[in-house]
């Protein structure tokens, strides 16, 4: 299996994240490039450059794409994936996250376990979803989907 070797978020046109966006963010790229599993299946029609890969991720058109590149430089895909599957679990996301994010502030450790295991079940959805888009475009391990769940909520939300 390949993997990301760098990844670059497109927020050209995205308001300035706030501040607990941009530490989601710093995390789900740290962890991301440490470790992970990205691998493009091979096609019959079209030769495919062996990773490790640069990744970079935009919005373009009410569209997700991902845009791979192999570290040499060289164009390996490139493909798009609707929203509308993620729209609801973003949304759900943020809310749980905000919810978090005023909990760590205020409230005792138990409550905020409480707000964190909920937080991580969306999370999984999320993951589970993104992995179910991927298939058959690239193969990624559920800690990658993860991160890249993160990466997909900082685009659609901004800031």
């Amino acid at each position: 299996m390949s993997y990301i070797s760098r990844i670059e978020i497109d927020d050209r046109n995205l308001p300035p994240p706030t501040p607990e966006i941009e530490q989601e963010r710093r995390v789900a790229i740290f962890d991301l490039i440490e470790k992970n599993t990205f691998d493009l299946p091979k096609r019959a029609d079209r030769e495919i450059p062996d990773g490790p890969y640069s990744v970079e991720l935009a919005i373009r058109d009410k569209r997700l794409v991902f845009d791979i590149a192999t570290d040499a430089g060289s164009k390996a895909a490139e493909f798009h994936l609707s929203l509308s599957p993620f729209r609801q679990v973003v949304k759900d996301y943020w809310q749980i996250c905000e919810s978090y994010f005023d909990a760590v502030k205020n409230m005792p450790p138990s409550q905020i376990e409480t707000i964190d295991m909920a937080r991580r079940g969306i999370h999984d959805e999320g993951a589970r979803i993104l992995a179910e888009r991927l298939e058959e475009k690239a193969d990624v391990d559920h800690d990658t989907a993860r991160r890249l769940f993160t990466l997909i909520c900082v685009l659609h939300f901004g800031g």
